[in-house]
């Protein structure tokens, strides 16, 4: 896997390690691109902490903000990191079923 692709995947993985990350983006996934005011409606946490939330998810590349009207800011989500890193875990992936067949076809010979 190309470094930068590594890098990306760490970004995403790190963002999705937070309960509260993955609730946002959940929201957006549900009900679409939202202001950090909608999803301080939507989820039991305030405005100021989503609004942390969402920058960190923002440098992760899984939202992008949209200027809207009145100085309002609409999140929306970015599939792109998320392909990259499902790419990473079904290369993790691959090299595991690999190594265990390899170890089932030795256990098998040896019965």
């Amino acid at each position: 896997m190309p470094r930068d692709a590594e890098a990306i995947a760490e970004q995403v993985f790190g963002a999705l390690a937070d309960p509260t990350r993955r609730a946002i983006l959940a929201e957006l996934a549900a009900a679409g691109p939202a202001t950090a005011t909608d999803l301080a409606v939507r989820l039991p946490i305030s405005r100021q902490a989503i609004a942390k939330h969402l920058a960190l998810l923002a440098e992760a590349g899984l939202v992008t903000a949209e200027p809207g009207e009145r100085r309002r800011v609409r999140y929306r989500l970015r599939s792109a990191p998320m392909r990259v890193a499902q790419q990473f875990l079904a290369a993790l992936a691959r090299d595991w079923d690999s190594a265990l067949g390899a170890l089932a076809d030795h256990l098998n010979r040896g019965a």
